[in-house]
């Protein structure tokens, strides 16, 4: 199995600059380190987030839709933590998901 460590570390490092209320996508961080296909990295990499202080929670997919929901411990806690920002969820969705969406590219 090949070893990720760097590239989740990477991944971490882009996260921690999310600004709160604000939102990225899995793809916008790929492509940020360069790895524009490996969007799916990027979520493996979200996945293993939960004790290393990673806003792990201001990540979604490209729509906007809370697709990590489920890596979160409680029924809503990927919500209920975006909400305590500011951040508005319909429906598992980010409302104004383009005026809240934070691009590593442009802001890094």
């Amino acid at each position: 199995m090949k070893d990720n460590s760097g590239f989740f570390d990477r991944v971490y490092e882009v996260c921690r600059e999310i600004p709160e209320g604000r939102v990225t996508s899995y793809g916008a961080i790929a492509k940020s380190l360069g790895a524009a296909r490996s969007a799916r990295m990027v979520g493996w990499a979200m996945n293993n987030s939960h004790d290393k202080n990673v806003p792990a929670h201001r990540v979604v997919n490209r729509n906007g839709m809370l697709s990590g929901k489920h890596h979160f411990s409680g029924t809503n806690a990927m919500q209920q933590l975006l909400e305590a920002e500011g951040v508005e969820v319909k429906e598992l969705q980010v409302v104004n998901f383009k005026e809240l969406f934070w691009d590593p590219m442009k802001e890094l």
